[in-house]
C-alpha cells in the first residue's frame, strides 16, 4: 500500500500509532525511575540502604570486547562489500572505541 492510496485521515491515523508507542514508553520509564527514586530515598530514611559498588574495570573490559567483537564483524564485513568507502566507518568506530576501552581497563589501577 503505497501513501497515494491512503486516505488523509487513514494517513493521519498511521502518523500517530509510532508517536502514541514512544510517548508511551516514556511516561512508562519515567514513572519505574520515579519509583526506584522513592524507593531508594525510603530506604535512606530507615537506615537500610546499601549503595551497590560499580566495577568499572570489569565494565570497560566486557564493553570494549564486545564492541571489537563488533566493529571487527563490521568492518570486515563492509570491506568486502563496498571496499574502502564512508560505510566502513560504522565499523571502524566500534572497533576503535572497543580497543580504548579495552586499554583502558588495562591501564586502571583500580
Amino acid at each position: 500500500m503505497t501513501s497515494s492510496t491512503l486516505t488523509p485521515a487513514a494517513q493521519i491515523i498511521l502518523s500517530l500509532i509510532p508517536l502514541s508507542g514512544i510517548v508511551f514508553a516514556t511516561i512508562l520509564i519515567f514513572f519505574a525511575l520515579l519509583w526506584h527514586h522513592h524507593e531508594i530515598k525510603m530506604l535512606i530514611l530507615k537506615g537500610l540502604y546499601t549503595p551497590k559498588s560499580f566495577n568499572l574495570k570489569a565494565f570497560s573490559l566486557l564493553t570494549g570486547l564486545c564492541l571489537i567483537g563488533t566493529g571487527l564483524v563490521l568492518t570486515v564485513l563492509f570491506a568486502i562489500l563496498t571496499g574502502i568507502t564512508w560505510a566502513l566507518l560504522s565499523g571502524l568506530l566500534p572497533l576503535a572505541i572497543g580497543i580504548a576501552l579495552t586499554i583502558f581497563s588495562f591501564i586502571n589501577k583500580d
